[in-house]
């Protein structure tokens, strides 16, 4: 049950709360420390805040309390250096909200086997804050969902404290915009979109947000719109992704190189953006956040054709490349059946360890049910799971190369030696254009 002691009304004090946002006197809390929330919680610990990390795995709590970073985007040093400083820790304890007067919300929101948002991650992070929610705090939830959760979801379950919205305390949404592995953007300089409950709400928010970050902080008129603003910034990606890998397919039946086309196009100064095709979608975004939209529209009677077909053609992919796979190694009198096949890359985007909805499990996945003989090597993962056992990648050799009946590229890491492949490797399958940047790069196919 939620606490009583915060059931005292009144006037929720937005100077107040500014001011000490401001004089770096507040205490900020962050939910969930993975992907999203250690990369923000080190910022603003580094902005001078005390900061107190929420999760529900002790696991990563030990490791932040103990300086042991697991996020790519997030600096060992800094994490280090902020934890010795005593600006932030890390705990399992949700009753320390009551300690703090700004909190984000940086959990998970998967999709279910029906491809319907899961909102309980969320769901229990509201519960627990509204055990301990008091007066003049800020709450803003992070996590991409579809538009309404903040309004529909969010704010009943922390009005359940007794404390009212707007008056008592201050709601936003905020979608977070992680890329991992972006050398040039991060949590630090890519703008912020702010939408508040009221308009004191959105103030409140974007002056936390504009005492940590960099990059600008757009206001905007209500949760939903900041809320459906990041589903059309994914769902563009995914519709423009499945365009190229389209094209891809089409290209391969014509006998035409996708990658030169793409090239080509890319010369026009306007009206063309470089999207390119790949062996699937993957990361815990653009294979999601479009079918929240689709599930919310339904709430609308309205089908969303297009966003559905685009999943459609992204996730053909995995099957394409397997096809392909066996199209190549028949082409040298070898069948997929009992063929060694060496595949590079099972993290869902070059130079990071991500390897959530990677399409190379589907394609692993495949591979094992027609009697394949593969291994993976990884530069940034060592193991993974795979049909309920633990798959550990291998070095790149010389002679794991030349042992491959057929090498197959599904992630472009940089620090691969695709030198190394193309001189020993007898067959190669490319499906991110690596070979393409060679200057001696052989006989291989590609998507």
């Amino acid at each position: 049950m939620p606490a009583q002691a915060n059931t005292v009304k009144g006037n929720a004090s937005k100077e107040q709360l500014i001011q000490k946002l401001e004089n770096k006197t507040a205490v900020i809390g962050v939910v969930g420390l993975g992907y999203v929330g250690l990369p923000l919680a080190v910022e603003k610990a580094k902005a001078g805040y005390s900061v107190i990390g929420f999760d529900v795995q002790p696991n990563r709590v030990h490791m932040v309390n103990n300086s042991i970073n697991y996020i790519g985007d997030v600096i060992d040093e800094e994490l280090s250096h902020m934890i010795d400083a005593g600006r932030l820790q890390a705990t399992t304890d949700y009753s320390k909200i009551k300690e703090v007067d700004a909190v984000a919300i940086c959990v998970p929101t998967p999709l279910d086997i029906y491809k319907q948002p899961d909102t309980s991650y969320v769901e229990s992070s509201a519960m627990e804050i509204s055990r301990y929610l008091h007066k003049d705090m800020l709450v803003v939830l992070e996590s991409t969902t579809y538009p309404g959760t903040t309004e529909e979801v969010v704010k009943p379950m922390l009005e359940m404290s007794g404390l009212r919205c707007g008056e008592d305390f201050f709601i936003a949404y905020s979608p977070e915009r992680v890329d991992p592995g972006n050398k040039h953007f991060n949590t630090k300089n890519t703008p912020k979109v702010v939408g508040g409950m009221t308009k004191a709400c959105t103030e409140v928010a974007a002056v936390m947000y504009r005492s940590v970050l960099d990059g600008e902080v757009h206001e905007v008129s209500s949760p939903a719109i900041a809320e459906m603003e990041k589903i059309l910034e994914n769902t563009y990606r995914h519709l423009n992704i499945a365009l190229a890998n389209e094209m891809a397919i089409l290209c391969n039946k014509m006998d035409i190189d996708v990658w030169e086309v793409i090239q080509a196009a890319s010369t026009k100064p306007y009206g063309f953006s470089a999207f390119y095709p790949g062996p699937g979608l993957g990361g815990h975004c653009i294979p999601i956040d479009p079918f929240y939209l689709t599930w919310k529209a339904r709430e609308f009677n309205y089908h969303t054709r297009l966003i559905e077909t685009a999943g459609e053609i992204n996730n053909s992919m995995p099957d394409f490349v397997v096809n392909r796979c066996s199209q190549v190694l028949n082409n040298e009198g070898r069948s997929l059946r009992n063929a060694r096949i060496l595949v590079l890359g099972v993290a869902y985007k070059k130079d990071i360890s991500d390897y959530r909805e990677s399409p190379t499990l589907p394609i692993l996945q495949s591979f094992e049910e027609n009697g394949a003989n593969w291994r993976v090597h990884d530069p940034f993962v060592s193991e993974f799971p795979l049909s309920k056992k633990t798959v550990r990648t291998v070095p790149l050799t010389k002679q794991e190369v030349e042992a491959a009946d057929l090498v197959l590229v599904t992630t472009d890491h940089t620090n691969v030696d695709y030198s190394l492949i193309a001189e020993h490797a007898k067959v190669i399958f490319d499906t991110r254009n690596c070979f393409g940047q060679l200057e001696t790069k052989g006989e291989y196919s590609k998507l």
